[in-house]
C-alpha cells in the first residue's frame, strides 16, 4: 500500500512547525477502505478528495503515479511504491512497462501539476526511466530508499524482535506474498498450512507477510479464516505497516514469490531464500527480483523445504539488493535537501535519523496440544512435536490443561499443567503438584501420565500404575556464549515415553538424552521429594 511508503518518507519533516501534513485518498483504488482506516488509526487529518482538488498546496507527496493526481495543485514529489520496479501489471498502462515507471502515468502536460521530483533508489532506475520517457526523467534523482534505511537502522534489534516473537533458538521461516493472481497466497494458498504441519514445532517458527493490497482486498477476517490451520499451529501474521520489516530482520530463511519484500530481507543480511514463483506475465526479466529468482533454489513441495534451503548458496541475495538499492546511508539527507529546496525553506537545524522499527507482536494463537513422535536412537530419545491434528498421530498426545480444549484433554496420553499467576483473592485456593496430578489421573481415565510444571522449572510427573512420583529436570545447553533452554513440556514427553515403555521403571536417579533437531539436552529423572510434591502450582 502506497500509504505505508509515505509514512516512511514523511518523517523528513519531523519537528518542523512550519509544515502541516494532510492526507487524501485518490479515488479509484480497490484498496482505499484499509488506507482510510490506517490513517484514522494514526490520528492524522484527512481531506475529502473533492475538497482536496479545490485547494493549492506547497507540495503534494505521492507513492504512486496512478489515478487523477494531476488534479491536486502544487509541485508533486513521487517516491517509490516498492523496491526494484520488478513487475508489469498486464492490462494496465503501457505493455511491458514497470509499474511505477510507466510513461502512461508519468507523462503530464505542462499546464497540469508536474512532477517536480521523482525520487528513485538506484541509478539504473533513472536510466530505465530515461529510456522510456526522457522528458519524465528530467526530474528524476537518485535519493535512496527510506524504508531500507529504517530496516538497516534496526538490524541491531534482531535479538529483541526474536524475543518479542517468542522465536528462541528456533529457525524463523518467513513466507512473503505480493498481491495479484501470481502471488504466493493466490498460487499456493495451502502452502502455509502444509509447512505448519511439516516443520517440527520446537525447531521452526513460521510467519507469513502478506502485501497490504491483498489484505485490503480480502479483509482481515476473511484472510485469517483462510489461514486458520496455519495460524492455529502458531504461524505469525505481522501487521502490514512496520511489523513485516521487523519480522524480516528476525528471519533465518525466506520463501518468496516475485514481490519486492524479499529485497529488503536480502539487503539486511545474506541468508537463505528460496522461490515459489512459477513464471507468468508480471515479472520483468533482468529486474532485481528477476536476477534473484533466476539464481536461487525453487521449492517444489512443502516436504522439501529443508533441502531447498540447504541448496541456497550465498551471493544472489546480495547481488539482487545491490541492483535495487544505491549504497545506503544518506537517503534521508538527500530527500530532505531536495524537498526543502522545492519548498523554498531552509531545512531545520536539528538532524533526523531513521526511526528503528517497533518490535513485532507474537503469534495470536499458540498451540497447546501436540502429537509427539518419539524415536529411540543410540544417541538418545528423539522428540519431535507437531501441533495436534496437523499430521499423523505420534507416540502420544501431549496436552496443556487449561489452554487446550476439553476434547483434547480427554484424549491426552500426557496431560500437564503450568503454574497459574499469583492470586489476588482474599482467601486463596490452589493445587499442590501432587494433588493436581492425582486429580488429573482420576478425572481423565484415558490419560497415562499427568504432570505439573513447577515455578522452579522442574516438573512433577505421575504415571498411572506407578507407585513412584518422579521429578523431571532438563539442563540448559551452552552454545558460543548463549544458553539454550527447551520447554519443560518437551522433557516431560521424553520422560513419559521412557516410563510407559516396556523397560523396567527406574528406581533411582536416571539420565536421559533428549534430541531436539541437532541439539541434545540432558534430562534427569528421579524420585520426587516431599517439598516438590507439595509445591503450589
Amino acid at each position: 500500500m502506497a500509504l505505508y511508503r509515505l509514512l516512511d518518507v514523511l518523517p523528513v519533516f519531523s519537528g518542523d512547525d512550519r509544515i502541516s501534513r494532510l492526507f487524501t485518498l485518490v479515488p479509484g483504488s480497490d484498496f482505499g477502505a484499509d488506507a482510510l482506516s490506517a490513517i484514522d488509526a494514526l490520528g492524522a487529518r484527512t481531506v475529502p478528495w473533492s475538497e482536496a482538488c479545490g485547494r493549492t498546496y506547497d507540495m503534494v507527496v505521492a507513492a504512486s503515479p496512478k489515478g487523477d493526481l494531476r488534479l491536486l495543485r502544487g509541485p508533486h514529489v513521487l517516491v517509490p511504491h516498492g523496491a526494484g520496479f520488478n513487475k508489469s501489471i498486464p492490462g494496465e498502462g503501457s505493455a511491458d512497462s514497470a509499474s511505477g515507471l510507466d510513461p502512461a502515468y508519468l507523462r503530464r502536460p505542462d499546464h497540469d501539476a508536474p512532477i517536480a521530483l521523482h525520487a528513485l533508489a538506484h541509478p539504473d532506475q533513472v536510466a530505465r526511466l530515461a529510456a522510456t520517457d526522457p522528458r519524465a526523467a528530467r526530474h528524476a534523482k537518485v535519493i535512496g530508499d527510506l524504508t531500507l534505511e529504517r530496516v538497516l537502522a534496526s538490524t541491531s534489534l534482531r535479538d529483541r524482535y526474536r524475543a518479542a516473537l517468542g522465536t528462541g533458538a528456533r529457525e524463523l521461516l518467513v513466507l512473503v506474498s505480493t498481491w495479484g493472481p501470481e502471488s504466493l497466497i493466490r498460487q499456493h494458498p495451502g502452502l502455509p498450512a502444509r509447512l505448519a504441519a511439516q516443520l517440527p514445532h520446537d525447531e521452526y517458527q513460521l510467519a507469513l507477510v502478506v502485501h497490504p493490497n491483498e489484505r485490503g482486498l480480502l479483509g482481515t477476517y476473511e484472510l485469517t479464516e483462510r489461514l486458520a490451520p496455519a495460524l492455529d499451529a502458531g504461524m505469525i501474521l505481522p501487521d502490514p505497516h512496520e511489523e513485516w520489516a521487523s519480522v524480516l530482520i528476525a528471519a533465518d530463511a525466506l520463501v518468496t514469490d516475485h514481490g519486492s519484500a524479499a529485497l529488503y530481507y536480502c539487503a539486511a543480511r545474506d541468508r537463505p531464500v528460496v522461490s515459489v514463483h512459477r513464471g507468468g506475465g508480471e515479472l520483468i526479466p533482468g529486474s532485481p527480483m528477476g536476477v534473484l529468482l533466476d539464481r536461487i533454489p525453487q521449492l517444489g513441495r512443502a516436504e522439501n523445504i529443508a533441502d531447498a534451503l540447504r541448496a541456497y548458496r550465498p551471493g544472489p541475495g546480495h547481488a539482487a539488493a545491490e541492483a535495487a538499492f544505491a549504497p545506503p546511508g544518506d537517503a534521508v539527507d538527500r530527500l530532505r535537501t531536495e524537498v526543502y529546496a522545492l519548498l523554498g525553506l531552509a531545512p531545520p537545524i536539528h538532524g533526523f535519523t531513521p526511526r528503528p522499527l517497533p518490535p513485532p507482536a507474537p503469534a495470536t494463537r499458540v498451540p497447546a496440544a501436540f502429537d509427539v513422535h518419539v524415536e529411540t536412537t543410540a544417541a538418545g530419545t528423539r522428540i519431535t512435536r507437531h501441533p495436534a491434528g496437523t499430521g499423523p498421530p505420534g507416540h502420544h498426545l501431549a496436552v496443556e490443561h487449561g489452554s487446550a480444549g476439553e476434547q483434547l484433554a480427554r484424549s491426552a496420553g500426557l496431560l500437564y499443567r503450568r503454574p497459574l499467576p499469583a492470586s489476588t483473592a482474599p482467601v486463596d485456593l490452589a493445587w499442590t503438584a501432587d494433588g493436581w496430578t492425582r486429580h488429573a489421573l482420576s478425572a481423565y481415565p484415558n490419560c497415562r501420565s499427568a504432570a505439573a510444571l513447577l515455578p522452579s522449572g522442574r516438573c512433577l510427573l505421575r504415571v498411572r500404575g506407578h507407585e513412584q512420583t518422579y521429578a523431571v529436570q532438563v539442563e540448559p545447553r551452552s552454545e558460543e556464549g548463549r544458553i539454550v533452554r527447551i520447554d519443560p513440556a518437551v522433557a516431560l514427553s521424553a520422560a513419559h515415553a521412557r516410563l510407559v515403555s516396556p523397560q523396567p521403571a527406574p528406581d533411582s536417579h536416571t539420565v536421559l538424552n533428549c534430541l531436539i533437531g541437532e541439539r541434545t539436552f540432558r534430562i534427569t529423572l528421579r524420585p520426587a521429594t516431599d517439598t516438590e510434591a507439595t509445591q503450589v502450582i
